[in-house]
């Protein structure tokens, strides 16, 4: 039943739409992992046309809701219903200004504005903020009023029937959001739905102060208003932690980190030395500098900067612009220069680099025969001969990599043995150690 209980409210186990698996075996959030908090529209919502379909009908359900709620304070002189119902009215009307902004953030980008104006959503945040702190106040104000003079509550069947709509509204809100967030795998949108879903609990709050006004307790009235005011004001909190955030292009860490995670992907990049990502509206827009094997002709590392790109639009659905330069590799001043080897059975970059478990051959290959095999040999002192074999990496063809560390120095002469098939192929190389290292 706890179990149940805890799902219901978005608190199990259960599959929230959070993470998507991917064809590369591993899973993820949505969204590239940034937070959403209550009262401010996360802005990967508004990257699908389905998404701003949902927050359009959430915004006329929760209005519907909010004015049968009026009617129904008229009747009673509910504090907590009046309460409730700025709640609600107060979530609906944080739409406004967003779509607002979102019909501005559409406009084409001029001489004026190159990037466009997008910005201009991080300003209907701050209205949003403004918003919900004035319901607060107001829902605050009456509550603590109606405390210190203390009117009593009637019509307590019309006050439960405006209690229990206030729940149902919010209940086919959160329904609906949770249902469009999984079809269009926003984890946002699922989070809002779980968000409407709490806020139902409020206006159950008011059917249970209905009812301990009928028992003979009439400040219950009151104190649950204070109490919903409590709440708003907690949602006054996230949103300005969320809008200045935004404002000072903060994102969520776990996306730089999502960044990092899509890099690894994609063979021929040493190391990402540089990553960053700032929102400009609900656009997102990442640059990456990556270090990248210096044997690579133009073309191939082109090719490098594209998969990078194909990668990080893959893992982030929210990203509209990724930049991708190249860097100097930060901490390989010790390795060789890379080798270029072009032959009949393979055509790649064969280079000594850092991984996890310590230095390591590594071959690159751009292009290779089928059942490719490849070995190093190293050519030491008094005749003696280093064999290191090179295997394929977690089954990847493309990228081939010693089980052990070459020996120290790595100035040396060696060749390499390739063999597909009935052919067998040695192309000698030399690998000079920079002067600094020694």
């Amino acid at each position: 039943m706890k179990a149940k209980v805890l799902d219901w409210i978005g608190l199990g186990s259960h599959d929230q739409g959070h993470g998507h698996s991917h064809a590369h075996g591993h899973s993820h959030g949505p969204d590239g992992g940034h937070g959403h908090t209550h009262g401010v529209i996360d802005a990967t919502i508004a990257s699908t046309a389905k998404g701003i379909w949902a927050l359009k009908w959430s915004f006329v359900m929760l209005v519907v809701t909010g004015l049968i709620q009026i009617a129904a304070v008229f009747v009673s002189g509910s504090v907590a219903l009046l309460a409730d119902t700025i709640h609600n009215f107060a979530d609906a009307t944080t739409a406004l200004p967003l779509w607002l902004a979102f019909a501005l953030a559409r406009r084409p980008a001029t001489r004026r504005f190159p990037y466009g104006l997008g910005r201009v959503e991080d300003l209907a945040g701050i209205l949003i903020v403004l918003i919900i702190l004035f319901s607060a106040v107001v829902a605050g104000y009456e509550a603590f009023g109606r405390l210190i003079h203390p009117q009593p509550v009637t019509n307590l069947g019309w006050l439960t029937l405006a209690g229990l709509i206030g729940f149902a509204g919010n209940e086919v809100v959160a329904v609906f959001r949770i249902r469009v967030g999984r079809e269009i795998n926003s984890a946002a949108l699922i989070a809002d739905g779980y968000h409407a879903r709490t806020d139902g609990l409020t206006s159950l709050a008011v059917v249970a102060g209905a009812f301990c006004v009928w028992l003979g307790f009439p400040l219950a009235d009151p104190l649950i208003g204070l109490a919903i005011t409590v709440v708003l004001l907690v949602i006054v909190w996230q949103s300005a932690q969320s809008v200045l955030t935004r404002m000072l292009d903060g994102v969520d860490p776990g996306l730089i980190d999502e960044i990092e995670h899509a890099a690894q992907h994609v063979a021929g990049i040493a190391a990402v030395t540089e990553a960053r990502a700032r929102w400009l509206g609900h656009k997102l827009h990442v640059e990456v500098a990556i270090a990248a094997d210096e044997g690579l002709s133009l073309a191939e590392a082109m090719a490098v900067a594209g998969e990078l790109e194909h990668e990080l639009f893959h893992h982030i659905p929210a990203l509209s612009v990724a930049k991708v330069r190249f860097a100097p590799a930060s901490g390989h001043g010790h390795a060789p220069a890379a080798v270029r080897v072009d032959t009949d059975l393979a055509r790649g970059v064969l280079q000594i680099v850092d991984t996890e478990e310590g230095e390591r051959m590594r071959f690159l290959l751009s292009r290779h025969a089928e059942g490719l095999e490849a070995e190093v040999r190293i050519e030491r002192d008094k005749g003696r001969m280093e064999h290191l074999p090179l295997t394929p990496v977690n089954g990847d063809p493309h990228l081939l990599r010693s089980s052990a560390a070459p020996e120290e120095p790595h100035s040396f002469s060696a060749t390499l043995i390739l063999r597909a098939g009935d052919t067998e192929l040695s192309h000698r190389f030399e690998m000079d150690e920079p002067d600094h290292a020694h």
